[in-house]
């Protein structure tokens, strides 16, 4: 069995002759790699220009090669963006919650872990979960009144949108794939680089950002529901003043909390229950664990039910069309001028750089390229995958590892060939699919049914020539022998 950890950097004699024949080919990326699946970056629009309140960092920025449009995978909802409606998606968290479940402490929740969760200043009430839960679903806070938590994060789409990146006021795409808000209470930052240590910190930016929600500023936020004599009753009662931005975004994560979603035909049979998955799903989960080294950076423990190391890992992914080099010294640049939360935001959401990933946050060379280690939980449901939603189904992603990620200059060190079998590949996405809730088995099901059909159809990110070793990566990517 593989170790369970592996060194974020190879420094043996094998890994840096690796590496540098990475280096070597990673200036002549395939032509082939250019076209990503949500089609091809050539006929996207650029996101218009000189958006209100913006820094002079991010306007000198360059913003090229923007994402196309893409609608949700599970189809339109009669909402703005695509989204379900806003009382669909209410109705719908109320049955999968219950009423009691707002303040309870999750099933197999230390308690007092549970109640550390809660920040100061935070009630933990039902009444707290109750106001977050309306301004969850509140487009009020949003420019043109169009956009909410919700549209993005939207209950009937696994608690994100669907989309390979975001869409927000105006129709403006992102450049960055929606995580789910399921069990975001857990990690310990938010958002794929960890720019935002809490939930509280990560209900605020999307507020204020100009392609998201779009607001000029927080007091404009706060303006938008101030006059509103539900919000001004519930704020003075549960925080003793009027409507404001701090007690704003410490109600959202309020709500954001309940929805812990744990409680999957994988845990049924870690209690014993051997039929509650299939045997092609407890042979992944011994791959998992063994030749497929997901448990290398995808712990799962009682301690750490979701899946991750929490940590920034470079897996290749930005390698597909990028030049790192180029974009770390663009954003070093913007963010010697610039250094504000905002900025950051702005530059993961809005420019090229957003590839850099965790870099943009720490201006850390070991950081680029490198995105937080997602939850594997519910993961059935959250497609398209990665930071740029550029994988559309589980076996792009499996395909995606057992080929060894794309050759670049920061591949972290415990990304290698597999030498997954296709019957190992189909175990694996077996044992992804049996850690979705049971809540969610209908939609895991008719999920788990439409990405086979994709896969049938296509495999773009199968190579079997890398992941047999037959040709090393930087010979894929056109380097001199």
């Amino acid at each position: 069995m593989q170790s369970l950890r592996t060194p974020r950097r190879d420094f043996s004699s094998k890994g840096v002759l690796r590496r540098l024949g990475m280096l070597a080919g990673f200036a002549a990326a395939s032509a082939g790699y250019q076209a990503f699946a949500q089609g091809d970056p050539k006929n996207a629009a650029p996101p218009p220009s000189g958006t209100q309140g913006s820094s002079s960092a991010v306007q000198s920025a360059p913003k090229s090669n923007a994402p196309a449009k893409t609608p949700p995978v599970s189809g339109g909802g009669s909402a703005p963006h695509g989204a379900l409606s806003m009382t669909e998606q209410k109705g719908r968290v109320e049955s999968l919650l219950g009423p009691s479940a707002a303040v309870a402490v999750p099933a197999g929740m230390n308690a007092e872990f549970w109640k550390s969760l809660i920040p100061a200043g935070g009630k933990g009430t039902l009444e707290e979960v109750e106001l977050g839960k309306k301004l969850y679903f509140e487009p009020k806070l949003s420019k043109d009144g169009t956009v909410s938590c919700a549209t993005c994060h939207d209950v009937s789409r696994g608690f994100t949108d669907r989309r390979n990146t975001s869409e927000g006021v105006g129709d403006q795409i992102g450049r960055r794939n929606a995580p789910t808000t399921l069990n975001a209470a857990l990690f310990s930052t938010q958002f794929w680089d960890g720019r935002a240590k809490s939930l509280d910190d990560q209900a605020r930016l999307p507020i204020t950002n100009p392609i998201e929600m779009g607001m000029k500023d927080e007091a404009a936020a706060v303006a938008a529901i101030a006059s509103d004599p539900g919000y001004k009753d519930a704020f003075q009662k549960l925080y003793g003043k009027p409507p404001n931005m701090d007690d704003l975004a410490r109600a959202i994560a309020a709500f954001e909390r309940t929805l812990i979603f744990l409680d999957s035909p994988f845990d049924a049979f870690l209690r014993g229950d051997d039929a509650a998955v299939s045997a092609d799903a407890r042979a992944g989960w011994a791959l998992f664990n063994g030749k497929a080294r997901c448990n290398s950076c995808h712990q799962m423990s009682s301690s750490q039910p979701l899946g991750t190391d929490n940590r920034f890992h470079n897996i290749g992914v930005s390698a597909r069309h990028q030049d790192f080099e180029g974009l770390a010294r663009k954003s070093l640049a913007a963010l010697a001028k610039d250094n504000r939360a905002e900025t950051i935001d702005r530059l993961a959401l809005e420019t090229d750089m957003s590839e850099l990933g965790r870099f943009v946050v720490t201006r850390n060379r070991g950081d680029i390229g490198s995105f937080k280690t997602q939850q594997v939980r519910n993961i059935g449901l959250t497609a398209p995958y990665m930071h740029d939603g550029s994988l559309q189904t589980l076996w792009d992603v499996i395909d995606h590892y057992n080929k060894g990620g794309e050759a670049n200059a920061y591949l972290d060190g415990g990304i290698e060939p597999l030498n997954l079998s296709e019957p190992e590949v189909g175990q694996l996405v077996a044992f992804l699919f049996s850690l979705t809730d049971k809540r969610f088995a209908s939609q895991n099901q008719s999920e788990s049914e439409r990405q086979r059909g994709i896969a049938i159809q296509r495999r773009p990110f199968r190579d079997d020539q890398l992941v047999t070793r037959q040709v090393l990566p930087f010979e894929k990517t056109g380097a001199k022998k």
